[in-house]
């Protein structure tokens, strides 16, 4: 199936199920990435986030990220997280990348919409797709220093998504980025509230930490896409460390190995909670 547009993806998610936005930040989280969706039959996103870019520079990620699409038997997006700079976003869409994310949410209204709609229109030119966010989703992605959580507003939703015509739009309902220090409190009736006024389909960030109950009850609720960064990051780590411990004269191949088989392992589970497996 190789590579595909996200909207492609998100526009057959029916409620049913959800597509997973799985970020990669090497060669091996993306072998990780591409066993998972072979495994599970299933379609994903795999992106980097601009926050991550100084562990992972984009112009050597990038390809790297393509290619994996493009060598998966199973339909793939590649997809930048978070944008931030022009520079970044533009750099993303010559690589290849068939979205970008621009987050404006730190900006007033009229000012996320007008940025907003400077790169959708960059983006058309590629035939790429764009996703935005309107409120904020609290905790820190990356480099990016953290925020506190403000939940979305319905009517500044609506008049988002028509007046930008964007093709996904990431909402604040309650989560945060990196791992929760207290359990989180979904607002999943500002979700149904924001659902049935706008069309395009709706982001989930700060996916890592919630429960399945938690993440059925989003998907059947609007969500269409959902990121997972950290449990992968953890997931990798928890392997490396048992490596380590199991065996002491591990060398440079076994640890790569073991982030191939922990992002292969946290993404798998994902995809089953969010109903991917057989969906490609």
């Amino acid at each position: 199936m190789s590579l595909v547009k996200m909207t492609d993806l998100l526009a057959k998610a029916d409620g049913t199920y959800a597509v997973g936005s799985f970020n990669v930040s090497d060669m091996e989280m993306a072998m990780g990435a591409i066993k998972a969706a072979e495994d599970m039959h299933a379609p994903m996103i795999i992106q980097i986030a601009e926050g991550r870019l100084r562990y992972s520079p984009l112009d050597l990620l990038g390809p790297i990220m393509v290619a994996a699409a493009k060598k998966c038997k199973m339909p793939v997006a590649v997809h930048l997280d978070h944008g931030g700079t022009m520079e970044t976003i533009k750099l993303a869409l010559d690589l290849g990348f068939t979205s970008v994310m621009f987050d404006g949410s730190k900006y007033p209204l009229e000012e996320n919409i007008a940025r907003t709609k400077e790169v959708i229109a960059l983006a058309r030119k590629y035939n790429a797709a764009v996703e935005a966010e309107i409120g904020r989703v609290g905790g820190a992605e990356g480099d990016y220093k953290a925020v506190d959580i403000a939940v979305t507003s319905v009517e500044e939703a609506k008049r988002f998504a028509e007046e930008t015509g964007v093709d996904a739009l990431a909402v604040a309902i309650g989560t945060a980025h990196g791992n929760y220090k207290s359990k989180p409190q979904l607002r999943i009736d500002r979700l149904k509230e924001i659902a049935a006024v706008v069309k395009c389909p709706l982001v989930l960030h700060g996916g890592t930490g919630l429960t399945e109950e938690d993440f059925k009850n989003c998907l059947h609720n609007g969500i269409r896409k959902i990121n997972i960064a950290t449990a992968s990051y953890d997931s990798s780590a928890r392997e490396i460390k048992a490596i380590h411990d199991a065996k002491p004269e591990a060398n440079y191949f076994d640890f790569s190995n073991a982030i191939v088989e922990g992002t292969y392992k946290n993404i798998k589970k994902h995809m089953q909670i969010f109903g991917l497996e057989n969906k490609a």
